[in-house]
This record gives C-alpha cells, sequence and structure tokens, in this order.
C-alpha cells in the first residue's frame, strides 16, 4: 500500500471520528422530570409482614444539578427526594402521617419518608442526566387496619427546581395474620 492511500484513509478516519463526536445531545428541559416505573412488596422474615415497599422511578435532568452532597443537611438542602404517604380509608385516599412509638423515650415520633438523592452531576461538558431511581419506603401501617397505600413523589434539584409529581399504583399491603 502506498503512503497517498494511507493519508486518505488516515484522513478518513479522522473525519468519521469528528462527525460522530459532533453528534447532538438529547435536549432535555433543565427542570427534573420523572415518571413512575414499578413497585414492589418486601416481606420482613423477622416481623412476619411486608413493612417496605421498593419504588422504582425515571429521572431526567438537562443540567444534572441533581443531587445532595453529605454537607447538605440545612433547609432547603436537607431533602431533595420528598414522599408522601397515602391509605385508602373508606374508598378516599387519605395523607397519612406515619407515627411510632419509641419504647426507649416513651413517646410517639414521625417516620419522615423523604430521602437524600446523592450527586448525580455527569463529568464532562455535557450534563443532562437519565436514569431511575429504587427508594425503600415504609408500606406497613401498624396504627391502621387500611391495607391500601400508594406514594406520592417528587424530586428537587440544586437549583430548588421541583419535578413534577408522580404516584406510584394502589399497593395491596397484606395485615398481620391476611395473605
Amino acid at each position: 500500500m502506498n503512503a497517498r492511500y494511507k493519508y486518505i484513509y488516515l484522513f478518513l478516519f479522522v473525519l468519521l471520528m469528528l462527525i460522530a463526536s459532533c453528534s447532538k445531545k438529547e435536549d432535555l428541559p433543565d427542570v427534573p422530570y420523572i415518571s413512575f416505573v414499578e413497585s414492589e412488596l418486601v416481606f420482613n422474615p423477622d416481623l412476619g409482614i411486608y413493612d417496605r415497599a421498593v419504588l422504582v422511578f425515571s429521572y431526567e435532568d438537562g443540567n444534572g444539578d441533581i443531587g445532595l452532597t453529605g454537607a447538605d443537611t440545612i433547609p432547603p438542602y436537607d431533602y431533595n427526594l420528598l414522599v408522601d404517604f397515602y391509605e385508602l380509608q373508606n374508598g378516599v385516599w387519605k395523607k397519612i402521617v406515619l407515627r411510632w412509638y419509641d419504647p426507649e423515650s416513651l413517646q410517639w415520633d414521625t417516620l419522615n419518608m423523604n430521602g437524600r438523592i446523592p450527586v448525580l452531576t455527569p463529568e464532562g461538558n455535557y450534563k443532562g442526566i437519565k436514569g431511575e431511581i429504587y427508594d425503600t419506603v415504609f408500606a406497613y401501617n401498624f396504627n391502621s387496619a387500611f391495607d391500601t397505600v400508594k406514594y406520592r413523589i417528587s424530586i428537587l434539584d440544586r437549583a430548588l427546581n421541583q419535578s413534577n409529581f408522580i404516584e406510584s399504583e394502589p399497593i395491596f399491603v397484606p395485615r398481620a395474620g391476611q395473605k
């Protein structure tokens, strides 16, 4: 093979690499967007009940500013995953604040469903991100006889843009001794 063909092949290779590297990135909005994927109950063999649920939802964000660092602890940067708990009570969805009795302090306390998503910002110039988040939450309300729950979820980015709200499907949570 003569030198001229080597230069032509090299030129074509470099041209193809340039074209591939200039491909347009997906245009995502800077306000986070989420959509519900699925949920799954988790059985606790020690208690003999389904006491938690894993919620799965997808996210996308154009500038990738989702996530909190370990130093982010003061409101409004204490939580960026906002979760509300609902029970189906006599045909009506009712927002519930879960409470539990602490035998050590002899007081009632509130269970917070909110969570913290770690920093997801990618390296490089293009910051758009997409993916799925798995969040484990309480599903069994020890202070209730009702057995169907759902969750309402949104997320905040570091600019405090709030995503849309999504809801899980209704989840049947068997009561103790119920199948």
